[in-house]
C-alpha cells in the first residue's frame, strides 16, 4: 500500500517548523483584517480613523486614497473627478507600482479571504477538475466593466463589486450581498480552484496592468535548490507564473516577473528548500542553477 501524500508545506513545517512555514501567510491575513477593520471601526464602535470603503477613503483626515480603477470607471462616465480623488489615486498608483499591484488582491482585498477558505476547504475535501476558463477572461471582462460606464453613465460595476458589496454587507446587515459572496465561494469550492480572483475578477485584471514594472518581486536566489517537490506550484494562485522563473525557460532570470504574480508569499513560506525571497526585480537577476532546457521536461505545468 502506498504512502499518503504529504500535504503541500509539510517538508517546511517539518524543517523549519510551523510558524515560520506559515509566516506570510500570517502577515498577510493580519494585513487583510485589519485594513478591513479600519474601515469597520467608524460605523460599527465609532472610531473614525478611516471614512469611506477601498473605492474612496479619508485616513486621519488628512490622507486621500482612491482606487484608480473606479477613477478610470468614473471617466468613462464623463465624471469630472475631483483633486482629493487625483491626490488620492496618485498615492495608490505610486504605491502598487512599488510593491505590484495584484499585491492588492492578496494582501488588501477582503474578498480574498472568502476565496481562499474555498480552496482550502476543495482541498481537504479532495475535490479535483473542474471548469475550464481562460485566465485571459478577467481582462475581457474588465474591457466590458468599461464598455458598460461607458453606455450607462453609471459606474455600474461597483453595483455588484464583491468586494464593495461585502464592505455594505457588514455595514448594513444580511442582503444580496451575502448571496454574492456566497456564490463566489461556491464557485471556487465545486467549480474550479481559484476561479473567481484568477479567471474572472476584473479587479485583479486592472491591478496586474499596473504591476507589470512593479519593484518588488518574488525572487528565487537558491533556485538551483529546487527539488521538484512541487508544494510552491500547490499552494500558488497564479500557478503559471512559477515555472519561467523556476526552470529558466527561454533564459529566465531567477525572478518572477510575470505581472499576475500577488506576491502573497505562499511559495517562500512552504519551499524547504528556501528556493524562494521577497526582494526586488534589480540585481542579481542573472539565469543560473537550472538548464534552461530542462524545463521542457514538464515538471511544473504551465497552468492555464
Amino acid at each position: 500500500m502506498s504512502a499518503t501524500p504529504l500535504r503541500p508545506g509539510a517538508e517546511a513545517i517539518a524543517e523549519k517548523g510551523w510558524l515560520v512555514a506559515h509566516k506570510w501567510l500570517i502577515v498577510r491575513r493580519i494585513s487583510q483584517v485589519g485594513i478591513l477593520l479600519l474601515f469597520l471601526a467608524g460605523p460599527w464602535f465609532g472610531l473614525w480613523i478611516v471614512k469611506g470603503n477601498l473605492s474612496y477613503s479619508y485616513t486621519l483626515n488628512i490622507l486621500p486614497l482612491a482606487d484608480p480603477y473606479v477613477l478610470l470607471q468614473s471617466l468613462m462616465t464623463g465624471q469630472a473627478p475631483e483633486k482629493l480623488a487625483l491626490i488620492g489615486v496618485a498615492v495608490v498608483l505610486a504605491f502598487y507600482l512599488l510593491v505590484g499591484g495584484r499585491t492588492y488582491c492578496s494582501w488588501v482585498c477582503p474578498v480574498n479571504l472568502v476565496t481562499d477558505l474555498a480552496n482550502w476547504l476543495r482541498a481537504r475535501l479532495g475535490i479535483k477538475g473542474g471548469a475550464h476558463i481562460s485566465r485571459k477572461t478577467r481582462y475581457w471582462i474588465l474591457a466590458a466593466t468599461l464598455v458598460a460606464a461607458l453606455a450607462t453613465g453609471a459606474i455600474a460595476w461597483e453595483m455588484v463589486n464583491p468586494v464593495t458589496m461585502m464592505h455594505r454587507g457588514l455595514i448594513f446587515g444580511i442582503g444580496l450581498a451575502w448571496a454574492v459572496l456566497l456564490a463566489v465561494f461556491l464557485f471556487d469550492l465545486f467549480v474550479m480552484r481559484h476561479g473567481w480572483c484568477g479567471h474572472l475578477c476584473p479587479v485583479g485584471a486592472f491591478y496586474s496592468l499596473i504591476g507589470k514594472v512593479s519593484v518588488i518581486r518574488v525572487k528565487l536566489p537558491a533556485r538551483e535548490a529546487c527539488n521538484d517537490c512541487m508544494d510552491c506550484f500547490a499552494v500558488c494562485p497564479e500557478q503559471q507564473v512559477i515555472r519561467p522563473a523556476l526552470k529558466a525557460i527561454n533564459g529566465a532570470p531567477p525572478v518572477i516577473l510575470d505581472a499576475n504574480c500577488t506576491n502573497c508569499g505562499r511559495c517562500i513560506d512552504v519551499c524547504s528548500k528556501d528556493v524562494f525571497a521577497l526582494g526586488s526585480r534589480f540585481g542579481g537577476t542573472r539565469a543560473y542553477g537550472v538548464a534552461g532546457g530542462r524545463g521542457a521536461d514538464g515538471a511544473l505545468p504551465s497552468g492555464n
